[in-house]
């Protein structure tokens, strides 16, 4: 059809409309409509993601598996890692470390055991045992405290010189009330000479560089068996540095004999932390899940050789080995265990999420943690079997006193995992970070908490850890008379492995744990606890399989190439703190009826 004027008609505007538009124009109306005033009324709210898939699958898979010679973690053998990276790469991670203490990885070629693999990552690791990298940074006066790095003043401890009170002279000596640190080194109120100046005159210095309080290594006070000890760290020897190899961190999927992160742990050559591999050998065969370990030589480019313990790294498939179908939550060191509403993103600075991720979310933590602080006494006694496995709970917190653990999931380093089964919907929490065992009180019970200076707490476990509540922020212990005063703004130093900001979020560094302490004062749950603190007692040190490990460890560190005399000291000195730990257990009817 044409028009009048003999050109085409042009179409009506409602004529361009699709039919079926046309025809159902009121419901998309209403649609338009109802967006608007969602845009206007919440377009400033946050959208939460939460994950609804009943998904088990695990997303980050290994793709490439590098096999190897001999067994990563086979403790028969000697192991060797090399690490050839461009001193220009490290020497911007040190600056930026120093400035901020940003720890990124900085890619190296790696041979361990002889297999050449190209371009891992490789990044510092840890918290306190980083500080003296950093000069004053974090506690003033060289590398902080506990011993050592000192605070205020520079030098080598607090308040000057290398420690307090003992060492060369009151304020002196060589950490914190002697020794190389707090709870560690040489001993506490021992030392390199004692409280009572250079000659170890006095009293309470009458033992000399023989250790502590307690004894030459491990009575209360600690020792050279185990505790807090302060590394006087280097750029310059990085070979002696606590790492993180990351063997995917460059080459996604890529994993050496099933293993995408090696941790060396901090402590080398005479310093290697045999007490952490002690720890490790012990959980070993009790049920609960406990990472391998292995003594190996460390060349990093042409400096020397040192030996470093090395330890697997709870990751992706350590997670995925745990009993189960479980989801492993990592808590970070500076996080909290408090409710912070539903908005999954205020829980990622407190928990990383280590497999699963995609399938499954954080929205079990959430629940526990709102449950466990909203949980009067007696709904927490009638239904914490419902939330969290209490068998392998007790057994957990009974294993942490037993090995004289302060920094567990109640101390300032929140070294733990949260294991949630996706079939039972129970959590059970697993262990990890041992270096800081068998310090402390070597004749605590299993009602008594270990704290970071050697005395005994509450039930709560840990520092701090007996307030109601639990993640209640901490102090210092009080210095000794005439002694200055910290800082504003210096506090302990954190812990752990450094995941998250140090000290961020509520209830970092010196904190308890809600959960642990309400578990361990409640009378209703008294009696499952003290049969896992007996029955592990038995395994433990009953039986003498401490004392057989200690033998087996002590072959490891001479194989990797610890010098005998070195190996005999720090051997002999666990020795002693596990000598004591036993017989004061044994005459404990608690424990041993």
């Amino acid at each position: 059809m044409s028009t009048g004027d003999g050109g085409a008609r042009r179409r009506r505007l409602r004529d361009r409309v699709p039919v079926r538009v046309r025809h159902h124009w009121k419901p998309a109306g209403a649609l338009c409509a109802g967006l608007v005033v969602m845009v206007a009324a919440f377009g400033d709210a946050r959208i939460s993601p939460y994950v609804t898939s009943a998904s088990r699958v695990e997303a980050d898979t290994i793709t490439e598996n590098v096999k190897g010679t001999v067994g990563l973690y086979d403790t028969s053998v000697r192991h060797s890692i090399q690490l050839e990276y461009n001193q220009t790469d490290f020497d911007k991670m040190m600056k930026e470390f120093k400035k901020d203490g940003t720890k990124d990885a900085i890619p190296a070629d790696l041979t361990i055991d002889g297999v050449y693999l190209q371009d891992v990552g490789i990044r510092l690791k840890g918290n306190s045992t980083l500080m003296s990298l950093r000069g004053g940074r974090g506690m003033p006066g060289g590398g902080g405290m506990p011993g050592g790095g000192g605070m205020p003043g520079g030098g080598g401890g607090m308040p000057g010189g290398a420690g307090m009170p003992g060492g060369a002279g009151t304020a002196g000596g060589a950490g914190m009330a002697g020794g190389a640190g707090m709870a560690g080194g040489a001993g506490m109120a021992g030392g390199a000479a004692g409280t009572g100046g250079a000659g170890g005159t006095a009293e309470a210095g009458k033992n000399n560089a023989a250790g502590g309080t307690g004894g030459a290594a491990g009575g209360p006070g600690g020792g050279r068996g185990g505790g807090m000890v302060q590394y006087n760290l280097s750029a310059d020897k990085p070979e002696e540095l606590p790492w993180l190899i990351k063997i995917d961190e460059y080459v996604e999927g890529r994993a050496y004999q099933g293993e995408r992160e090696i941790s060396l742990r901090p402590g080398s050559n005479a310093q290697v932390p045999v007490n952490e591999a002690l720890s490790l050998a012990l959980i070993d065969g009790t049920g609960e899940p406990a990472e391998r370990y292995g003594f190996s030589t460390l060349k990093v480019n042409n400096r020397p050789a040192a030996v470093r313990l090395m330890v697997e790294n709870p990751d992706t498939e350590y997670a995925e080995a745990v009993d189960g179908e479980s989801v492993v939550y990592k808590a970070r060191a500076g996080g909290s265990f408090a409710y912070q509403g539903d908005d999954p993103s205020k829980y990622e600075t407190s928990f990383r999420q280590l497999n699963k991720v995609g399938s499954q979310d954080l929205e079990p933590v959430m629940k526990l943690i709102k449950w466990v602080e909203n949980a009067s006494d007696e709904e927490f006694a009638e239904h914490l079997d419902d939330h969290v496995d209490i068998d392998s709970f007790a057994h957990y917190v009974a294993a942490q006193n037993l090995l004289m653990n302060f920094d567990d999931m109640a101390g300032p380093g929140k070294n733990y995992l949260l294991g949630y089964d996706l079939d039972t919907k129970k959590f059970s929490v697993l262990g990890w970070d041992y270096n800081l065992t068998f310090s402390g009180d070597a004749t605590a019970g299993p009602d008594d908490s270990m704290s970071m200076g050697g005395g005994r707490g509450g039930p709560g476990g840990g520092q701090n850890a007996g307030q109601p509540g639990g993640d209640t922020a901490g102090g210092m212990p009080e210095p000794p008379e005439g002694m200055p005063d910290l800082p504003e703004g210096a506090g302990m130093p954190d812990f752990g492995d450094g995941e998250g900001a140090p000290g961020a979020g509520p209830g970092g560094r010196m904190s308890g744990h809600a959960l642990k302490s309400r578990f361990l004062e409640l009378d209703a749950f008294d009696a499952v606890y003290k049969k896992a603190y007996r029955d592990l007692y038995e395994k433990f040190y009953g039986s003498g399989k401490a004392t057989e490990a200690l033998k087996d460890i002590a072959e490891q560190a001479g194989r990797a190439g610890v010098a005998a005399k070195d190996v005999d000291k720090a051997v002999g000195a666990l020795r002693t703190t596990v000598t004591q730990r036993t017989t004061a257990l044994a005459k404990n009817k608690e424990v041993t009826g």
